[in-house]
C-alpha cells in the first residue's frame, strides 16, 4: 500500500448533516421495509480549512440517523478536534479506545462504531485532498473496479434487472427470504431474463434457519448463482456457518454485520465465508476495513464491500475496493435514491459492469448542497 504522503490531520470542527428522502418504491428486505432513505454525513474541517466528507450507516431503525448524529457531538467531537493526529489510523484507534467502556455501558457498540467509521472516512478524504491525489491512488490502487446492482425487490425482479442492464450492469443481486417457492420462482425468472452468462447473486438478509438455508441452497444451486449472502443470522455459531458452506457449491457471503478484525478473520477461517463484505460506514472506515480486505485477499477470498446508503459512502466503498483491487465487486443499490446522486457529485458511469473513478483529490465528490437542502432535516456543528 503506497502511503508516500503526509498522513497527519488536525481537525478544527466537525459537523453532522442528516438527510431523509422518500423511498419510492419502498425498499424491501426479509426483516423490514425502508419507507424513506436516510443519510448522515460527517463534514470535518481541518485547521487550514480543508473539508473532508464521510457517511455513517443509518438505515435502521427509522430514527437512527438523528440518534447517530447526536452521538458524534456528545461522545466524539471533543476527542477528535483541536489536536494533531499523526494519521487517520491513530485517530481511529483513539476514538475506539475513548468509547470502549461507554459502548459496553450503553449497550450501543454498533452505533458508536458506525459514527467512528464515518469520521474515519472523512479523515482520509482530507488526507487525499491535502496530498492533491485521489484516495485510490494514495492507498496504492488503480481506478477501475467491477460493480453489481443490488437490492432487487421480489416484485417482478426481472424488469428491474433488465433496466439496470441497459445502464451497463452485468451482475445482479436479488432479495430472497419471502417464501421458498416465491424465492425460487424469482431466481428462475431472473436467470431466464438475464441469460446464462449474467452474474446473479441472492441475499437472504439473515432470513433462514440453518436447516432451511441448507434446503434452499440445494434448490438454488441449479441456477448457477455467484453467491448466497447472509442466509442465516450473522450471530449464528461459526460451526453452523461452516457446515452450511460445506453443504453447497455456492460461495457463502457475509460481513456487513460484523465488527472488528478478529470477527472477520474468524468468519473466514472458522465460518467458511468465501466472500467478505465489510460495510465501510458501519464499522471500520478505511482504517479498519483495509486490513480486513488485505486478509481476504491473502486467504484467497473475494472482497466485495457492502453499501446501501447515500452517495458519499458509496464512492468511499469504491475507493476502498480500488485501493486493494483483486476479485470481487462493489455493491450499488438498484433502488431510486436522490441521496445517492446529489450527495456525491460528480457521479459515476457503469460501462460493461465496471466503474472508473476520477482523478480528483480525496474521494473526489462534493455534495450538491443547494439541490439536496430540501432533504436536510438536522444539522449541528461542534
Amino acid at each position: 500500500m503506497a502511503l508516500d504522503v503526509d498522513l497527519s490531520v488536525e481537525i478544527a470542527s466537525v459537523e453532522t448533516l442528516v438527510f431523509r428522502a422518500p423511498a419510492m418504491p419502498p425498499v424491501r428486505t426479509s426483516f423490514g421495509i425502508m419507507h424513506d432513505r436516510p443519510a448522515l454525513l460527517i463534514r470535518l474541517t481541518d485547521k487550514d480549512g480543508v473539508i473532508g466528507w464521510g457517511e455513517v450507516w443509518c438505515n435502521f431503525p427509522s430514527v437512527g440517523a438523528e440518534h447517530r448524529a447526536r452521538l458524534v457531538s456528545s461522545c466524539l467531537a471533543d476527542v477528535l478536534c483541536r489536536r494533531l493526529w499523526p494519521s487517520p489510523q491513530a485517530c481511529f484507534e483513539a476514538m475506539n479506545a475513548h468509547v470502549r467502556i461507554l459502548a459496553i455501558q450503553s449497550g450501543e457498540p454498533g452505533p458508536l462504531a458506525q459514527v467512528i467509521a464515518g469520521i474515519d472516512i472523512a479523515l482520509w478524504d482530507i488526507v487525499g485532498k491535502r496530498a492533491g491525489k485521489p484516495l485510490w491512488q494514495v492507498l496504492g490502487g488503480s481506478n477501475k473496479i467491477s460493480v453489481y446492482t443490488s437490492g432487487i425487490n421480489p416484485d417482478e425482479p426481472q424488469k428491474i434487472a433488465e433496466a439496470k442492464a441497459r445502464e451497463g450492469y452485468t451482475a445482479f443481486k436479488l432479495k430472497v427470504g419471502f417464501g421458498d417457492q416465491r424465492d425460487e420462482e424469482n431466481v428462475r425468472a431472473l436467470r431466464s431474463a438475464m441469460g446464462a452468462d449474467a452474474v446473479l447473486m441472492v441475499d437472504a438478509n439473515q432470513a433462514w434457519s440453518a436447516e432451511q438455508a441448507t434446503i434452499m441452497a440445494g434448490r438454488l444451486e441449479p441456477y448457477q448463482l455467484m453467491w448466497l449472502e447472509e442466509p442465516i443470522p450473522a450471530d449464528a455459531p461459526l460451526e453452523v456457518w461452516h457446515a452450511l458452506a460445506k453443504s453447497t457449491s455456492m460461495r457463502i457471503a457475509g460481513g456487513e454485520n460484523l465488527r472488528g478484525d478478529d470477527s472477520f478473520r474468524a468468519a473466514g477461517d472458522e465460518g467458511g465465508l468465501s466472500v467478505i463484505q465489510p460495510d465501510i460506514g458501519k464499522w471500520g472506515g478505511f482504517s479498519g476495513c483495509l486490513p480486513v480486505g488485505r486478509y481476504a485477499q491473502e486467504q484467497g477470498r473475494w472482497l466485495c464491500p457492502h453499501w446501501l446508503g447515500g452517495g458519499v459512502g458509496l464512492i468511499a466503498s469504491m475507493h476502498f475496493k480500488a485501493a486493494l483491487g483483486g476479485d470481487g465487486y462493489v455493491e450499488v443499490d438498484s433502488n431510486p435514491n436522490p441521496l445517492r446522486e446529489l450527495l456525491a457529485e460528480p457521479g459515476f458511469v457503469v460501462n460493461k459492469g465496471c466503474v472508473s473513478l476520477s482523478d480528483l483529490p480525496g474521494l473526489g465528490v462534493e455534495p450538491a448542497m443547494a439541490e439536496v437542502e430540501k432533504y436536510l432535516v438536522r444539522t449541528s456543528m461542534e
